[in-house]
């Protein structure tokens, strides 16, 4: 392993991650071929393969799961010295890499863009990925910052709320519920639900809503985004469960409609969320320091009170 560079692990590290040459070589902005050589002098390296090939599938060897471990270690602890070296330094450069739940893609681009035309020296990547996945990130260094919604319970995080997350029942406006008053859960019990997959915040809400109304609501259809989930209810497929920042459009076409709820809507704090054990760099605490300060105010801008934190 004396001879392994750090290229060929971050390579290793990406194509693990998504579990496809391609799709490792579209985020590392490399070609295919070149991520195929990357990962065969990593194997004669290390004189094991990391990875078993089945057509397109791609899964990892044991001895590949074991690298990984050590290979993430090694990854996070060469992040800690280059944010080390910008703090000595006192420069706001280099890399930020932000983890974000696919509803914040709505609006963290548009706040993200103002901060870059203030901080034009950094490079930033963004992952997205549902609320288990960002946790995941967050465990093994993979990110520096987080959006998401609750924070993580499962690793010791500094989680700071910056706006609220609304989130409501929505419906088709040829829905027979749409513009009904005054529904109570129990009128939801024989209608069919359009879903997130499992490890999304919306669902893990939505799922805490029906838990308190003492029933089981009938899922007929799980899809990984919100945008697909959109489509199927605009559809009249089913009814949903979404953030407010999600249907602004929809709702001014009147594609979509709100459905009165009693209990609703769940009112959720977005929050900017980064590991106690990692010390952030210049560029992560100027991100931070941001979105504490200007998200609230951004998210108002765009959807009105949708996006301000209760009082208190």
């Amino acid at each position: 392993m004396k001879n392994a560079t750090f290229r060929q692990l971050r390579v290793f590290n990406a194509v693990a991650r998504h579990l496809s040459f391609a799709k490792a070589a579209e985020a590392l902005h490399v070609s295919a071929p070149a991520v195929t050589m990357q990962i065969k002098e990593l194997e004669a390296e290390v004189g094991m393969p990391l990875f078993e090939r089945q057509g397109r599938k791609v899964s990892l060897t044991t001895s590949g799961e074991y690298m990984l471990v050590y290979t993430r270690k090694m990854l996070a602890l060469l992040k800690d010295a280059e944010d080390a070296a910008a703090r000595l330094q006192r420069i706001e450069t280099g890399k930020l890499t932000i983890g974000m739940v696919d509803t914040t893609t709505y609006f963290i681009p548009a706040l993200l863009r103002k901060f870059l035309n203030e901080h034009e020296g950094i490079e930033v990547i963004l992952n997205v990925g549902n609320r288990q996945a960002l946790i995941q990130w967050l465990q093994n260094s993979e990110v520096d910052i987080a959006i998401m919604g609750r924070a993580p319970s499962e690793i010791s995080t500094r989680s700071e709320p910056f706006a609220a997350n609304r989130l409501v029942f929505v419906a088709s406006p040829e829905h027979p519920l749409a513009g009904e008053s005054g529904l109570q859960a129990e009128d939801l019990r024989q209608q069919s639900f359009i879903v997130r997959e499992q490890g999304s915040g919306t669902r893990s809400a939505m799922e805490m809503f029906f838990a308190q109304a003492r029933f089981q609501p009938r899922f007929t259809m799980e899809l990984q985004s919100n945008d697909a989930i959109k489509q199927a209810v605009k559809a009249n497929l089913g009814l949903s469960f979404l953030s407010l920042h999600t249907i602004g459009l929809e709702l001014q076409a009147k594609k979509l409609c709100v459905l009165d709820v009693r209990g609703t809507p769940m009112v959720r704090a977005w929050n900017v969320v980064h590991t106690l054990s990692k010390m952030l760099s210049p560029a992560a605490e100027a991100f931070r320091y941001f979105v504490l300060e200007h998200a609230e105010s951004d998210l108002a801008a765009q959807f009105g009170e949708f996006g301000q934190l209760p009082p208190g």
